[in-house]
């Protein structure tokens, strides 16, 4: 009988030293993280960002991170700004503009007022400004009507990965306003806009959606909304972005020194083949809003056009460099250029038919 009380006075004893070693609170998890969302019914931990998830690298940090060691960082602080405190009226410190009447320290506007935290040393969320819920109600009972038999398996897989990070029913309409714009774009770009637009305030802090809203903004001619959803995508996104669509928004702002700016940027180095060409193109185009086409044509010559390239990438390539040998005045070698995708352009995707017969 001692034996057994022995025992259950040692698990007992056990028990509450697991407890204190864990902030008397329970673990969330392996990592000990509690995210965004996880205290209302234990949803899982909500990630804003995609770089890991997309396998660029960077942490993945989520609202209300805790310390991976077990227990709670706030608590910690909270107890030593207490023991300091505590430390400061033994000593008899007499700075009364830093203290309140209880004699601890006042927090002081460079640590908290300022940026909205809270007396525990943790972020707070602040107020909600006034309208907001209001607002998004309107939005969405503004949004366009989706018809019905949309089928989500139609995106593209990674689309679907990442819409993941919201709800399900959220994560529904959204892909399915992003499926209408990628089907209205060509023929009803307007249309497509509202859904492209539906799609990011409903998402808007993913990647994709703003990627969508910009592209379907720039197929629209709305050339500002394209440059701020293409710019929002990339940092939400990370990566180079879509460069030769947002220095081709800054052409049609009239503003090509800004598209030749980007040129200089280090995100260029991580284009691939297809996108630095449409990259160069758009950049060709703008050496030609400037006057400067032998600029263009050295623009062009960098990414060494080829007629043995037989792609539709190497095709657009070998125009533009026809195009900028014309505005150049250098005929004999566009004429040889033109003719050159004439002959390998059967589905006629360009006009160099017509411009070679203009140039003879």
């Amino acid at each position: 009988m001692a034996d057994n009380d022995n025992r259950d006075h040692n698990r007992r004893d056990r028990d509450d030293r697991r407890r204190n070693a864990d902030g008397g609170r329970p673990r969330s998890g392996g990592s000990g993280q509690r995210g965004y969302g996880a205290d209302r019914g234990g949803n899982e931990r909500r990630d804003w960002g995609s770089k890991e998830r997309r396998g660029e690298g960077g942490d993945r940090r989520s609202y209300g991170d805790r310390d991976s060691r077990g227990g709670d960082r706030q608590d910690r602080r909270r107890d030593d700004r207490r023991s300091s405190g505590d430390r400061d009226n033994r000593r008899g410190d007499s700075r009364g503009d830093s203290r309140d009447n209880r004699g601890g320290r006042r927090p002081t506007g460079a640590r908290y007022g300022q940026r909205g935290d809270d007396f525990t040393g943790g972020p707070r969320s602040g107020p909600v400004r006034q309208g907001f819920r209001e607002e998004r109600m309107d939005r969405r009972a503004a949004e366009p009507d989706l018809p019905e038999g949309l089928d989500l398996a139609d995106l593209d897989p990674l689309v679907r990965q990442d819409l993941r990070v919201l709800s399900k029913d959220n994560a529904e309409a959204v892909g399915k306003h992003i499926l209408m714009a990628a089907e209205l774009v060509d023929d009803a770009p307007e249309l497509a806009l509202q859904h492209a637009r539906a799609a990011k305030n409903r998402a808007g802090r993913v990647a994709v959606a703003r990627e969508v809203n910009g592209i379907t903004a720039y197929r629209a001619g709305e050339w500002k909304e394209a440059l701020s959803e293409l710019r929002a995508a990339r940092r939400i996104g990370g990566g180079p972005g879509m460069l030769a669509l947002m220095a081709d928004c800054e052409r049609g702002l009239g503003r090509p020194e800004k598209a030749i700016e980007l040129s200089r940027s280090e995100e260029v180095a991580q284009l691939d083949r297809e996108a630095a060409v449409e990259f160069a193109i758009v950049i060709a185009g703008a050496r030609h809003d400037m006057g400067q086409h032998e600029s263009a044509v050295l623009t062009v010559e960098r990414m060494n056009p080829d007629r043995k390239d037989d792609s539709f990438s190497g095709l657009r390539l070998a125009y533009a460099y026809a195009d900028a040998l014309a505005q150049a005045g250098r005929t004999e070698e566009a004429r040889d250029w033109f003719a050159h995708v004439v002959a390998k352009d059967e589905d006629e995707w360009t006009d160099a038919a017509e411009r070679l017969e203009a140039l003879d």
